[in-house]
């Protein structure tokens, strides 16, 4: 993920606060950021805030720790009052689902553009739309924008999000790694231990929430 030299020591939410969004968190607190998460579901207590789902150790934030501020809610009021909480920074970090396509329009870059936010996007392109995204960044509404990942995908060559200001564009490579096949393979082993103990087993799709 790209980020700005400026953008360091600022306040950065995590959109999405899943495994993914949990080593964004520790990533930005290493470099001396404040973070605030977003979640679908309230995590007030510390049990709450626990993540069961397999981590390599010394990677995320399974404890649910990181955060100085948390946010929770399914109503545009909810996501409003979490992206005009001061943010520098908005790392997206969600599942698409009916619930979250579209998530970032028009009105939410209203809200952030009274810090200016830069947005990165590195988890699916159509939970961000992309005519109010282009209108945002020519407007200067927001800083800026970093992009894994777009609305289409792959991006039509000739398209305006190319030409838009601002903006950096990559290929939906943010999830690679060399340790990639490893890690697939520690999540069965992690499984196959908690099935062995009699837990439930862990990192299952909700199909009733859609991921």
């Amino acid at each position: 993920m790209y980020v700005p030299r400026q953008l360091l020591s600022v306040f950065r939410g995590v959109l999405g606060y899943g495994s993914i969004g949990r080593q964004v968190a520790r990533v930005a607190k290493a470099i001396g950021s404040d973070v605030h998460a977003f979640t679908l579901h309230p995590r007030n207590t510390p049990e709450s805030r626990r993540d069961e789902s397999y981590t390599p150790p010394g990677l995320g934030d399974p404890e649910g720790l990181l955060p100085s501020k948390w946010f929770s809610g399914s109503t545009k009021e909810d996501l409003h009052n979490f992206l005009s909480s001061g943010l520098d920074l908005l790392v997206i970090s969600l599942p698409l689902t009916d619930k979250t396509k579209n998530l970032l329009s028009a009105p939410e870059f209203k809200v952030l553009s009274a810090k200016k936010t830069f947005v990165s996007n590195i988890a699916r392109g159509p939970i961000v739309n992309t005519p109010d995204l282009i209108e945002a960044l020519d407007q200067g509404l927001i800083r800026g924008a970093a992009l894994d990942v777009t609305d289409p995908e792959p991006l039509p060559d000739g398209h305006e999000l190319w030409s838009a200001k601002n903006i950096i564009i990559t290929p939906h490579i943010s999830g690679m790694s060399t340790s990639y096949n490893e890690r697939v393979f520690a999540i069965l082993e992690y499984n196959l231990q908690r099935l062995s103990e009699g837990k439930e087993l862990t990192n299952k799709v909700n199909r009733k929430e859609g991921y």
